[in-house]
């Protein structure tokens, strides 16, 4: 179909002198120059043929035919129009995503990290260049590689330079023979490490200044600085960023990387849910939100607080918080700068 054809095929109705021609058509009386454009519209809505031999003399087809041919062409074209209507709004989120990366890649605040070599090098400028403090959040832990190879030997030289150094794992790290090795050798030089049983976002912070988060913007894939992640260097944020990682910190047990401690066989020893349900007892935290992050059932967990009320011959909550804040286990969970956790 040509170019014309499509034109006249966006007509919604026959112009009046088309139907004059096409009346004149089937009275076979002959078609003149001035007919052509009203020729062209019966053409395109193939309600006649032109035998080129006899171009004067078109020839009228059934119109009933051409009405239904014509209503097929048009309900085709309107599904066309339909589907092509409903990609939009995907098509829109898709490019979007592409300009907001672009758009703060420009900007000062926020850059775009795509893949794990840049986010590695980026991390490992930046740290190699701190002045005073680095905070590293990973809930996996060391995974090997030369990539953690380069991340251990910029640690140690963040540590030679006098700068601070804090690492959260998740609890994992504790049952992972490298990582408790990592952990016990930069603990002699002065890093500092905790172990986290609930969830935590993973994040670098360094000297208050600059933060690299995970990529929450793309909807997918792994998260945090190992693959695709932004360095944000917006004073505000990187605050509120530093505030998180605080907040985790505050919770996590204190680790130099000694492996995981079992209860003892005597049974007078604190068990680590135990231990977890005291912190967060002294800490006012909702039984039900303790309960759910220690994956156990309200019921267990007035089990095991009835049990160590018990054991502390204290009948209250708050006797049973200040016995363990006095109690010697309390107090070894305090860090190297004396803050109780």
């Amino acid at each position: 179909m040509t170019e014309k054809d499509h034109s006249a095929r966006g007509e919604a109705e026959l112009s009046p002198a088309a139907r004059a021609l096409y009346a004149r058509i089937t009275r076979d009386e002959p078609v003149g120059p001035d007919d052509a454009p009203a020729l062209r519209e019966l053409v395109a809505w193939r309600l006649v043929i032109v035998d080129p031999d006899r171009p004067g003399r078109p020839i009228a087809l059934d119109p009933q035919e051409a009405g239904r041919r014509r209503l097929d062409d048009e309900l085709r074209d309107l599904a066309a129009r339909a589907a092509r209507a409903a990609a939009i709004p995907d098509l829109s989120d898709e490019l979007s995503l592409h300009f907001e990366r672009a758009k703060w890649r420009s900007g000062s605040s926020s850059e775009f990290l795509a893949g794990p070599e840049q986010v590695a090098a980026r991390v490992g400028e930046a740290v190699g260049c701190a002045d005073t403090e680095v905070l590293t959040a990973d809930p996996v832990g060391p995974r090997g590689g030369a990539r953690d190879d380069e991340a251990r030997d910029r640690d140690r030289a963040a540590l030679a330079r006098g700068v601070s150094l804090r690492v959260l794992y998740g609890d994992g790290a504790r049952d992972d023979p490298a990582a408790r090795e990592w952990a016990a050798v930069m603990s002699a030089r002065g890093a500092r490490f905790r172990t986290l049983v609930a969830p935590f976002q993973q994040c670098v912070v360094v000297d208050r200044r600059q933060a690299f988060i995970a990529d929450h913007v793309g909807g997918g894939g792994s998260p945090g600085p190992r693959a695709a992640a932004w360095h944000v260097v917006d004073r505000a944020f990187v605050a509120f960023v530093a505030e998180g990682f605080e907040d985790a910190w505050r919770r996590a047990d204190v680790w130099h990387g000694d492996p995981r401690r079992a209860a003892p066989p005597d049974g007078t020893g604190l068990t680590h849910r135990q231990r977890e349900i005291l912190i967060d007892t002294a800490a006012g935290v909702d039984q039900r939100i303790t309960a759910r992050r220690l994956n156990i059932g309200l019921r267990t967990l007035t089990k095991e607080l009835g049990g160590l009320r018990a054991r502390w011959g204290v009948t209250t909550l708050a006797a049973l918080a200040y016995q363990w804040a006095l109690s010697p286990e309390r107090q070894q969970t305090r860090d190297g700068d004396g803050v109780p956790r």
